[in-house]
C-alpha cells in the first residue's frame, strides 16, 4: 500500500516546527456561546466520531443548560479543507452548514494532511485560511458570519504494539501542523484549541491505552478528551463529571441526525437513481426525502428534551413524534399492466410457497441432493439472509438484514448476525441464538481475531463477547470512511487473504476515504480494500471501476477470483492489483466508460473477464474443494445467480496452457429452480464437505426496479439450503477450536480449501510468539522444497506473514522452487515484506525473467509498489519473454504508476 504521504512519514521533521513562527497558545479559545446556537463539526474523524463518542457534547449542555443550543456533526473521515468525496448530489458544504443553521463551526483539521510532511505544511496552511476566510463570509443562521474555532489533532499515541507505529514521527509532523493552524487561527482572528499538547501528555501520563490504533480514539480516550475540548473552548469551570441521563439522550438524538445526514441509499434519495422506484405518482427522491424531513423533525424533537434534561427536567420515557410529518406510502409496480419487471423474468411470486414445496422445485445435476438446512419457519430471525461463514467449531454464521433496502424512521432498526448450530449432526440446523443485534444493512461479514468484522456502511464494526454467554457485548466502529450511496452497492464479501489481510468489496457510486496510522486511503466508483488488523494497514487492493463486486475467492495457490454481480462477469484478480493512486483506477470494468474521465484510461477498453459470461446478475463465489464431491467437478468456480436463471452456475477452471492466466469454461449448472422467488445471494462449503446456499428468498429484488418503500418487498422470508452428494461420504470435521498448535498446523495439509482457512483463521488469533516458534519447528520437520512438501512450506510462509513476522530464508525458498504456482505466491508475499528484506529489487528483478509467465505477471505487478529508474528498467525486462494480453496489461498499468 504505497503512498506519498507514507514515504514521507520517515522524514525528520525537527525543522519543519520552526518554519512556522512559535505561537503562544491561550488556555481557551474564548468561544462566546449564545442564546439558541447551532454549533456544527467539520472535518475529519476524530470530529466525526464525536457523535457516536457523545462525553464532550454532553459536557457542554451541561455547561450551557439554558442555552437551547443544537449540535449537528457534519465531519466526514478523511476530510481535508479542500479536498472532501461525496457521491454524486450530496451537497456542498455550504449546503449542509446552511441546512443546519450553523452560527458556530468547529473546525477538525490537520491529521491526514500532516502524512505530507513539510513539502505539504505551507498548502495545508493556505487551504485551511482559504476554507476560514470563504466560512466567514456566509451566513448559514441569517444573522451574519459564524463564529470559527479550529481544533488540532490529537498527538499519537505509543500503544507499545510492535506491530503498531510508534509515533514518534507522526507527532513530529503532528506538533508543526498545530502550530500552522494556529498561526492560521491568529491571521484569520478566530478561535485555536490545540489538543496535541495535553494529549500528548495524556497518552505520557496513563497506564490505560485510550485509541484503537495510535491515531484514533477509543471510549476511553474520548471521555478523557471530553473536558480537555471544554476547557480549551470555553476555559475553566467546565463540569466535573458526565451527566449520563443525559449522554444516553444525545445518544438518541445522534442516532437519528447520522441517519438523516449520512443515509444509506443516498444515490436513490438525491441521486440519479432517486428518479427511479415510480409508482404512477411517487418516486424514490419523494418518498425518501420525506423521511429525511421527518427525521430532522424527529432530531429537532429530541434537542428539546436534552434542555429539559440538562436543566434537571423530568421528561415522558417516550418520546413523542406525533408533530412529524406523516409517511408517503407509494403503491406497488407489481402487476401492472406489461409489468416490464415480469417481462424480463426479474419478478418472483407474491404467493411465497412453504419450504418443503420449494424443494420440489430443485433440479440438480445427477447424484446431487439439496435439503433445508434452516428457514424461516423454524427460525423467525433467518429473515433476508445475506452471507454466511462457518467458525472453528463448525458452526454456520449468517447476517440478516431485514430492514433491508432502507430503515424506516419509528420503527425498530434490528438486523441480525445469528449463530446456526446443527447438534445431532443430520444436516439441519437445530438452535439459532444472536450473536449480534440492533445492527444496520450488515450486507457482509467475516469472523476472526476474537470476534466478527461487520459491514455496517459507512463503517466497519468489530463485534467481540467478552463475557462468554455467546452474544456480542463490546461492539466498537473499527473502520470508518465508507460511502452510503446505496445499500445494495455496500461492503460485502469478506474474506480473509492466505496471508491473514482481510478483503472486502465496495460498488459503484462510492467514494469512500479511510483513515489509518500510515495516511488515507481514497477510492471512488467501486473496488476491493484491503486490511490487516494486526499491523492497521489499511488500502485499495483493486481499484477498477466494478459496477457491484460481490464475490471473491483464493483458490489452492493464493490466487484469487472476483465476481461482479451486476454484469455477471468473472475476473482473475491479479492483474488488477498493482498500485495506483487515487483517482486514477485500473481501466476495463463495466463502469470504465462512464468513470474514465475521473479515473483515466480508454473509454472504450474492456478487460476480459476468465470465462465468457453468459448471464448476469451474479453475487457469491466459490471453489469447489471437497472430497465429499466428485473428483469431476474439483476446482470449479460456482457462481450464485439471483435473477436471470436463480441457479448455482457451474465452470471448468484451468490454467491457460500459453499464457499466465486461467481459463475458464461454463458448464450445467449444479443447481437450479423452478420457485421465483429462490434468490441464491451467498455460498460456502461447510466443515461437513456440504456445500451451504443463501437464499434470500424474495419477490423483488433490486434497488431500481422497484421504489425502495414499495409494500410488496418482503422483510419475513430466508433460507439455507445444502446440497450433498449422494453416493460419497461426507466429511468428519476436524477440531480446529482449542486444537494444540501442532494439529493445527498439521491441518493445513488438508487438501479442502475451506479446512485450511479455517485453521489459517483460528491461528491468526493465538499468541503470535506461541505460533512464530511452533511454526519453526513444523518448517524444519517439512525440509528442503519438492514435489510433496512445497505447497505446505508455502502455508508456513502465509503463517508467518500473519503473525507479521518475517521470515526471509523461507521466502528465499520458494521464490526459487521448482513449482511456478508457488514462486507466484512467493512473490506476492516478497513485494508485502519490501520494506523488511534485503534487496527485494533484485530478487524481483530474476522474476521478472522467470521462465512462467504468471511469476513474470506477478513480478511486474510488485514493481508497481517501488518508485524510481531502477524498478522501471527491471520491469521493462519482461519485454525479452513472451508476452500475452494479461502480462501487457500489466505492464502497462505498472509503468504508468512508475511514471507519474
Amino acid at each position: 500500500m504505497k503512498s506519498t504521504r507514507r514515504m514521507l512519514a520517515t522524514i525528520s521533521l525537527a525543522a519543519l516546527v520552526g518554519s512556522f513562527s512559535c505561537v503562544s497558545r491561550a488556555t481557551s479559545a474564548e468561544l462566546e456561546v449564545k442564546q439558541g446556537d447551532q454549533i456544527c463539526l467539520v472535518g475529519n474523524a476524530l470530529g466525526e466520531r464525536m457523535q457516536h463518542q457523545n462525553f464532550w457534547e454532553t459536557l457542554l449542555y451541561q455547561r450551557f443548560p439554558g442555552k437551547q443550543l443544537a449540535v449537528r456533526n457534519l465531519c466526514f473521515p478523511g476530510d481535508e479543507p479542500d479536498v472532501r468525496l461525496r457521491s454524486k448530489n450530496f451537497g456542498e458544504p455550504d449546503t449542509h452548514l446552511a441546512h443546519s443553521k450553523a452560527s458556530v463551526v468547529l473546525f477538525f483539521f490537520g491529521y491526514n494532511e500532516s502524512f505530507d510532511g513539510q513539502a505539504g505544511l505551507q498548502s495545508f496552511a493556505d487551504s485551511l485560511q482559504q476554507t476560514v476566510q470563504h466560512t466567514r463570509q456566509q451566513s448559514y443562521s441569517g444573522s451574519g458570519p459564524p463564529r470559527i474555532v479550529l481544533v488540532s489533532p490529537i498527538a499519537f499515541e505509543d500503544t507499545g504494539n510492535p506491530n503498531l507505529p510508534d509515533g514518534t514521527e507522526h507527532n513530529q509532523r503532528l506538533a508543526a501542523y498545530t502550530a500552522a493552524m494556529a498561526e492560521v487561527a491568529e491571521k484569520t482572528n478566530v478561535g485555536f484549541v490545540d489538543i496535541f499538547t495535553p494529549t500528548k501528555q495524556l497518552f505520557a501520563q496513563s497506564d490505560q491505552q485510550l485509541t484503537l490504533n495510535g491515531c484514533h480514539l477509543n471510549e476511553h480516550g474520548y471521555r478523557a478528551l471530553a473536558p480537555i475540548l471544554d476547557q480549551g473552548l470555553f476555559g475553566e469551570g467546565g463540569p466535573e463529571q458526565i451527566n449520563e441521563t443525559l449522554r444516553a439522550e444525545i445518544d438518541d438524538k445522534n442516532f437519528h441526525w447520522w441517519h438523516r445526514y449520512r443515509a444509506v441509499n443516498g444515490y436513490s434519495i438525491y441521486g440519479d437513481r432517486g428518479r427511479a422506484g415510480f409508482d404512477g405518482t411517487y418516486r424514490n427522491r419523494d418518498v425518501m426525502e420525506r423521511e429525511r424531513v421527518i427525521l430532522d423533525q424527529m432530531t429537532a424533537n429530541r434537542d428539546q428534551r436534552i434542555w429539559a434534561i440538562a436543566q434537571g427536567e423530568q421528561v415522558p420515557d417516550e418520546v413523542d413524534d406525533s408533530n412529524t410529518l406523516p409517511f408517503i406510502n407509494p403503491k406497488t409496480n407489481v402487476g401492472i399492466p406489461n409489468d416490464p419487471n415480469a417481462r424480463r423474468g426479474k419478478l418472483g411470486s407474491l404467493d411465497y410457497l412453504n419450504a418443503e414445496a420449494q424443494q420440489k422445485l430443485f433440479k440438480l445435476l445427477p447424484g446431487y441432493e439439496i435439503n433445508l438446512f434452516a428457514s424461516e419457519e423454524q427460525f423467525p430471525e433467518l429473515a433476508n439472509p445475506v452471507a454466511l461463514n462457518f467458525d472453528s467449531e463448525g458452526r454456520m454464521w449468517v447476517a440478516t438484514m431485514a430492514s433491508y433496502p432502507h430503515w424506516k424512521p419509528k420503527t425498530k432498526l434490528d438486523d441480525k448476525l445469528l449463530i446456526l448450530s446443527d447438534e445431532d449432526g443430520d444436516g439441519r440446523a437445530d438452535d439459532c441464538r444472536v450473536f449480534a443485534d440492533g445492527l444496520h444493512q450488515p450486507t457482509g461479514f467475516e469472523i476472526g481475531r476474537g470476534g466478527a468484522f461487520i459491514a455496517q456502511q459507512p463503517d466497519v464494526l468489530f463485534a467481540k463477547d467478552t463475557d462468554g454467554d455467546g452474544k456480542a457485548d463490546h461492539i466498537e466502529r473499527r473502520l470508518i470512511g465508507f460511502d452510503s450511496a446505496d445499500s445494495h452497492h455496500g461492503l460485502a464479501a469478506f474474506t480473509w487473504g492466505p496471508g491473514g489481510q482481510l478483503f472486502f468489496q465496495e460498488g459503484t457510486f462510492k467514494f469512500s476515504q479511510i483513515e489509518s496510522p500510515y495516511g488515507l486511503t481514497r477510492m471512488a466508483e467501486a473496488g476491493v480494500w484491503q486490511y490487516d488488523p494486526r499491523t492497521e494497514e489499511f488500502g485499495a487492493y483493486i481499484s477498477f471501476a466494478f459496477a457491484n463486486p460481490w464475490g471473491h475467492v483464493f483458490n489452492y495457490w493464493g490466487q484469487d477470483f472476483v465476481a461482479d454481480a451486476s454484469p455477471g462477469f468473472s475476473y482473475w484478480a491479479a492483474p488488477l492489483t498493482g498500485h495506483v493512486e487515487y483517482p486514477r483506477k485500473h481501466p476495463g470494468g463495466a463502469q470504465h466508460r462512464r468513470v474514465s474521465s475521473l479515473a483515466g484510461g480508454d473509454p472504450k477498453y474492456s478487460h476480459p473477464t476468465f470465462y465468457p459470461k453468459r448471464i448476469r446478475p451474479s453475487a457469491g463465489c466459490e471453489l469447489v474443494s471437497s472430497r465429499h464431491f466428485p473428483e469431476d467437478i474439483q476446482g470449479n468456480f460456482l457462481l450464485a445467480n439471483v435473477i436471470g436463471e436463480r441457479a448455482i452456475l457451474n465452470h471448468t477452471i484451468s490454467e491457460s496452457e500459453d499464457g499466465s492466466g486461467y481459463d475458464g469454461k461454463e458448464v450445467l449448472a449444479l443447481v437450479s429452480s423452478e420457485d421465483g422467488n429462490f434468490r441464491p445471494i451467498d455460498l460456502q462449503f461447510g466443515p461437513d464437505g456440504a456445500l451451504y446456499i443463501v437464499d434470500w428468498h424474495n419477490a423483488l429484488i433490486g434497488h431500481l426496479q422497484h421504489n425502495l418503500r414499495d409494500p410488496n418487498r418482503d422483510h419475513s422470508h430466508g433460507r439455507i439450503w445444502r446440497v450433498t452428494y449422494k453416493d460419497r461420504p461426507l466429511l468428519t470435521p476436524p477440531k480446529i477450536a482449542g486444537a494444540p498448535l501442532d494439529q493445527l498446523l498439521e491441518l493445513l495439509k488438508e487438501p479442502e480449501n475451506r479446512t485450511r482457512y479455517r485453521v489459517r483463521r483460528e491461528l491468526a488469533q493465538r499468541d503470535s510468539d506461541q505460533v512464530v516458534t511452533a511454526l519453526d519447528h513444523w518448517t524444519a520437520t517439512l525440509g528442503q522444497p519438492n514435489a510433496a512438501n512445497t505447497h505446505h512450506l508455502l502455508e508456513a510462509l502465509w503463517a508467518y506473514q500473519t503473525q507479521n513476522h518475517i521470515e526471509p530464508e523461507l521466502l528465499g525458498k520458494l521464490l526459487t522452487c521448482d513449482d511456478h504456482r508457488a514462486r507466484a505466491a512467493a512473490v506476492r508475499v516478497l513485494v508485502s515484506w519490501r520494506d523488511q528484506v534485503d534487496a527485494p529489487l533484485a530478487a524481483l528483478q530474476q522474476r521478472v525473467n522467470d521462465e512462467h509467465p504468471r511469476v513474470r505477471l506477478e513480478a511486474v505487478r510488485g514493481l508497481s509498489f517501488f518508485d524510481g529508474d531502477e524498478a522501471i528498467e527491471i520491469a521493462l525486462e519482461v519485454l525479452e519473454h513472451d508476452m500475452d494480453d494479461y502480462l501487457q496489461y500489466t505492464l502497462d498499468e505498472t509503468m504508468q504508476t512508475l511514471e507519474m
